[in-house]
């Protein structure tokens, strides 16, 4: 056993570093490659559109409520071990996806490779603050994981497309295989064990409430976005939701032993940086909710195109992390961020220009934009925020940034989407179509397009892909606004004199295992 402190890092740190963003990397891709495999596996597993439906939610339900006590128990048996524990799980539910040979197996594989992933997520980032102490170190550390989760997202696409056209559908989660084994050996090795000194007891009341609140508003708002905000189980799962989090808060305020430190919401730069996370985490999920129907239901590219297509915004978004990082150490966390939410809002403007027959040089200017404002804004938000937890705290810290990103992901795809449909809706002509194809035009672009290739209406397909382009517009102009309000709260907000530390966090009490 050695002592971690700022004067005797741990030594193989960035080897370290590497595996934990080769973890994150795996959740990233397996978070957007489904998409492309959609319409494959309704054909092959013979599955209704509630059933897709669900191959998607219940990876992120699970997920949702798995997160904050993953957390808390993290801190208290070991993070190592959790998340060694975990990867294992996600390899081996990857399999069981690959191989399910029914629409109720494939559910029920993806609710366990969400499971997994909720443990993995707070515990690769709960880490950091362990190998990397001093605060300078631990931003860039944090830089690479974020860039790391985040590069995933749109690669997904571009990997799942590939694999389909040269291999079945299961070549989709299998590749998660060999990035799990990896990262699980380097892990093993390279990742020393840390824990919080102290033995508390586990909040069972606090991880239940807080299970039920997520899963009940993840669900409603995932509801949201298919069957509108006025059906009666979306608003019951959202009222849910919010009461049992209400409870929660209460619980967390008065409990001895919380499963979330309250005191964590005093300190400035956490609270500021984990809503300027999440507010990203609700423009970007949106804008990738929209991309792939724009470039495949518009343009009229496959998947594997698609993918390459969005090969700019990763390129932007590694280029603005890695400028992010150059920059904090001279101009201050709040006007990077600043800067990466003001280019993020420029990207949007620019991207209201696209229209149907607009050339792919005006699309790939601005995602190249849009990656490299994500870039620069995300890492500097999340090092904000992880650099405020004491490291007792870090495991229960990091699920509750995670938990926060991840409702801001859900409520930006529901929200933007809600936009985005109700413009299309608004302006979609369906002329002469009788009333429920008509009602299934109106559904979405994808549906529209669909229907006009079958009957050879070239109208129907041109007026659809118009009303979607108008709804495109009114979502970027809706994220430049979202994104310009954040630059202007960054550049105040993190600019300030940092507050002082919130809970005990003195490097010496923390055990790491070589």
């Amino acid at each position: 056993m050695v002592v971690a402190s700022n004067t005797s890092p741990y030594r193989r740190r960035w080897w370290a570093l590497a595996a934990l963003a080769v973890a994150m990397l795996t959740i990233g891709l397996d978070t957007t490659i489904l998409i492309v495999a959609l319409p494959t596996l309704a054909v092959d597993l013979h599955a209704g559109t509630e059933q897709l439906q669900w191959f998607a939610s219940s990876y992120t339900l699970v997920m949702a409520a798995v997160l904050l006590p993953a957390g808390a128990i993290g801190d208290r048996v070991g993070r190592k071990r959790l998340l060694v524990t975990a990867m294992a799980l996600f390899g081996l539910a990857s399999v069981a996806c690959a191989y399910a040979d029914t629409a109720g197996r494939l559910v029920a594989a993806r609710s366990i490779l969400g499971f997994a992933a909720a443990v993995m997520m707070p515990m690769s980032m709960a880490v950091l603050p362990v190998l990397f102490p001093d605060k300078r170190e631990q931003a860039r550390a944090l830089s690479v994981w974020v860039t790391a989760t985040a590069i995933g997202l749109p690669l997904g696409p571009l990997v799942g497309g590939w694999l389909l056209r040269s291999y079945w559908w299961g070549s989709v989660f299998l590749i998660n295989v060999p990035l799990v084994v990896l990262g699980l050996v380097a892990v093993a090795v390279l990742v020393p064990e840390s824990r919080s000194h102290e033995r508390l007891p586990f909040d069972l009341p606090g991880a239940l409430l807080s299970s039920l609140g997520l899963l009940a508003l993840t669900y409603g708002l995932t509801r949201a976005g298919t069957s509108g905000w006025t059906d009666a189980t979306t608003l019951a799962a959202l009222a849910a939701g919010t009461v049992a989090l209400a409870a929660f808060a209460v619980r967390q305020r008065t409990a001895t032993h919380p499963l979330i430190d309250p005191a964590l919401f005093g300190n400035r730069e956490f609270t500021w940086g984990a809503t300027l996370a999440t507010a990203i985490s609700l423009v970007m999920f949106g804008l990738f909710f929209a991309l792939p129907q724009l470039l495949q239901s518009v343009q009229g590219n496959d998947a594997l195109a698609t993918g390459v297509r969005l090969l700019p915004l990763i390129a932007g978004l590694a280029a603005g992390a890695r400028a992010g990082d150059a920059l904090s150490g001279r101009c201050g966390p709040g006007a990077v961020a600043a800067l990466g939410f003001a280019t993020l809002a420029a990207a949007a403007v620019i991207g209201t220009v696209t229209r149907v027959d607009t050339g792919y040089p005006v699309t790939a200017t601005w995602l190249t934009l849009a990656g490299a404002g994500l870039g620069l804004a995300l890492p500097t938000a999340m090092a904000a925020a992880v650099g405020a937890l004491s490291e007792d705290r870090a495991g229960s810290g990091s699920a509750l940034v995670q938990a926060l990103r991840q409702a801001g992901g859900t409520i930006g795809v529901a929200v933007l989407g809600t936009v985005l449909n109700a413009t299309y809706r608004a302006h979609l002509d369906t002329g002469p179509l009788p009333e429920p194809l008509a009602a299934r035009a109106r559904e979405g672009v994808t549906a529209a397009t669909e229907i006009a290739r079958t009957l050879n209406l070239p109208m129907l397909a041109r007026s659809a892909a118009d009303a979607f382009v108008s709804g495109l517009d009114t979502v970027l102009w809706v994220t430049a606004a979202v994104s310009a309000g954040c630059a202007v709260v960054a550049a105040l907000a993190l600019s300030l004199r940092p507050a002082p530390p919130t809970a005990d966090a003195h490097p010496d009490r923390e055990r790491l295992g070589t």
